[in-house]
């Protein structure tokens, strides 16, 4: 399958931004204090992380990415600044004092990780109404949206941003969570992992009961396709015309974490460049398989796709 030329492609991502760090070190004795491993710290990373890693993602593809969020006023908010910058992503983001910008830390020893630690808070107070104005004023520069919501509280003028970027013709794709889809209503595409879809339509015993499950709720939100990563099941894309299934890459995996970015980040640049959304979604499975080799939240370049 050939790769198509990405760099006209421009991509406008808007959603919940995070730090991930990253601790690497090793691990040779239990602690004397309490029954707990002791990990001696020898490197540390820093790496955007959610709807950052999806911007990042898109510029690792050759495409021109966009991205419009939130951080605090604080130092991870000013890393992630820093981090945006050097991938060459042209980022606005929007400094709340009331807010702290969300840090995911994980500890990993022997390429295992030992343990998460999250600092966040929920927005105590609406953080993206001045967002609107300038989202509405990106529009006309973009081919295709991805709204990235984490939960975290920055999208929660969604179904706006989702009217306004079909009034201006532009197709929008939403990585979804939580149990309320109906505020993804009229988006283009929704595309959530297996366990989010359970979580919203209930259990399926079979591929036929998953497929009218999964029918009927992108009939009822009015998408024109559902794209349901299944994990070691591969994906299926179900639109109006039926059902088109790829199976997983057989390939070792390391890390599972962002994969969902590159699926939906893949997917976006693939449409901008003029493909159809199952051949956009092949080129995702391609890209996701790259990925989930390598350890934490990680980007596939348009050599990598070329070479999966």
């Amino acid at each position: 399958m050939k790769v198509p030329d990405t760099s006209a492609a421009r991509v406008l991502v808007v959603g919940d931004v995070m730090l991930d760090r990253y601790w690497f070190g090793d691990v040779s004795r239990i602690s004397p204090e309490a029954p707990v491993p002791v990990a001696k710290i020898e490197r540390t990373e820093e790496r955007p992380g959610g709807a950052a890693n999806v911007a990042r993602n898109v510029a690792a593809l050759g495409a021109k990415a966009a991205l419009l969020s939130v951080v605090g006023a604080d130092e991870p908010g000013q890393v992630l600044a820093r981090l945006l910058r050097e991938s060459d992503i042209d980022a606005s983001l929007h400094e709340d004092a009331g807010l702290a910008t969300t840090v995911k830390l994980r500890v990993v020893a022997r390429q295992q990780q030992l343990l998460r630690i999250d600092f966040e808070n929920a927005p105590d107070h609406e953080v993206l109404k001045a967002k609107l104005a300038e989202y509405a004023e990106r529009l006309p520069q973009c081919d295709v949206v991805i709204l990235s919501d984490y939960g975290k509280g920055g999208l929660a003028h969604i179904a706006e941003m989702i009217r306004l970027a079909r009034a201006a013709g532009k197709p929008v794709l939403v990585d979804p969570k939580g149990e309320d889809y109906a505020r993804y209503a009229g988006a283009t595409v929704l595309t959530p992992n297996r366990s989010e879809l359970r979580q919203v339509v209930g259990r399926w015993a079979d591929d036929a009961e998953l497929a009218a499950k999964a029918q009927k709720l992108r009939a009822d939100l009015g998408l024109e396709a559902l794209l349901v990563t299944r994990s070691e099941e591969g994906m299926t894309l179900f639109r109006e015309r039926g059902a088109e299934h790829e199976p997983a890459l057989a390939r070792e995996v390391f890390d599972v974490s962002g994969a969902g970015d590159t699926v939906i980040a893949t997917l976006a640049v693939m449409m901008a460049a003029g493909q159809d959304m199952a051949v956009a979604m092949r080129l995702a499975n391609r890209a996701a398989g790259v990925v989930v080799a390598k350890l934490g939240t990680a980007t596939c370049s348009l050599a990598e796709l070329q070479a999966a």
